[in-house]
């Protein structure tokens, strides 16, 4: 099993046609997953490549092709409209690519799903694979960026706010010959769709994730709500690492999520907090996965 996508997850690419969109969609279509659609404005009845029926809206391309799922690689100022075109579709899942999009422009998305069955993954995340079996991860859906060859089917659910580290835990598992269930990217802006305990209650519950790998980012408070619940419901061994440690005070970090206040959102916090919930911490990126490994 896995979470939120399967190989039987039909996929639609918002910005197919563009630079990114078109390169990450060749990317895909060669893991398995089953890209249905595209959508660019304009160029509807065309196909991508010979292959990929393009549609001018998102509602035209559920209809004709029963997509549940979208992938946004449109520029930063129409991505809210993208997003909430595909919670008016009634998608199941949008995952959000597009970073540097207004946190006000989010909160006006995040308004408009309410009510709404759509869940959203990003924005300005990497994506989220369920790993394949065999030649060419076939079995597998890969939505994002993250390169697929270094997936690996297993039972280690991996949930992080960085795309660079989350393909760090991914691969150092995939060394020793660990797999995963599925690796979900979350993103680092401030304003997102999904948070960390949301996905750790997804792999709770799913019986073939046995073991998780929790990556987080000083700021916010996301992965203390997560250590809070994981110390009184969870199941399952927890193992997590917090980037920013090193961060000199005031300094603005990369994700616009890194904003630290009222005390709150620090590292220290962070990794109290972990090992209050015995989640164990590993002490730099490159032992996330033997942390986790020596857990179980």
């Amino acid at each position: 099993m896995s979470i939120l996508v399967n190989s039987d997850t039909k996929v639609l690419v918002q910005g197919i046609t563009g630079h990114f969109g078109a390169q990450h969609t060749r990317l895909s279509l060669a893991y398995g997953t089953q890209i249905v659609a595209g959508i660019t404005p304009g160029k509807g009845g065309q196909r991508f490549e010979d292959k990929v029926p393009i549609f001018n809206k998102v509602t035209e391309a559920v209809e004709a092709t029963g997509a549940t799922a979208a992938v946004i690689f449109v520029p930063a100022s129409f991505a809210a409209d993208a997003i909430i075109e595909g919670v008016n579709a009634g998608l199941e899942l949008v995952v959000c690519i597009t970073e540097f999009i207004p946190a006000k422009d989010m909160i006006l998305v995040k308004r408009a799903m309410r009510g709404k069955k759509t869940r959203l993954l990003g924005p300005n995340c990497p994506g989220i694979v369920t790993p394949g079996d065999g030649p060419g991860s076939q079995g597998g859906c890969r939505i994002g960026i993250s390169p697929g060859y270094i997936h690996k089917k297993g039972h280690i659910g991996v949930a992080s706010r960085s795309g660079t580290l989350t393909y760090e835990a991914v691969w150092q598992l995939t060394q020793r010959g660990v797999g995963q269930s599925t690796c979900v990217g979350i993103g680092g802006d401030p304003v997102n769709g999904t948070s960390h305990l949301d996905v750790v209650k997804m792999f709770n519950d799913d019986p073939d994730t046995h073991g998780i790998i929790m990556i987080g980012e000083i700021g916010g408070t996301s992965e203390e709500e997560a250590a809070a619940w994981i110390k009184q419901y969870c199941r399952k061994p927890v193992a997590g690492f917090i980037a920013g440690a090193t961060a000199p005070p005031g300094r603005r970090m990369g994700h616009a999520g890194a904003i630290i206040s009222g005390g709150k959102g620090t590292a220290a916090a962070k990794i109290a907090a972990f090992q209050d919930a015995g989640i164990a911490v590993a002490p730099t990126p490159s032992h996330i996965a033997e942390t986790l490994l020596k857990l179980m």
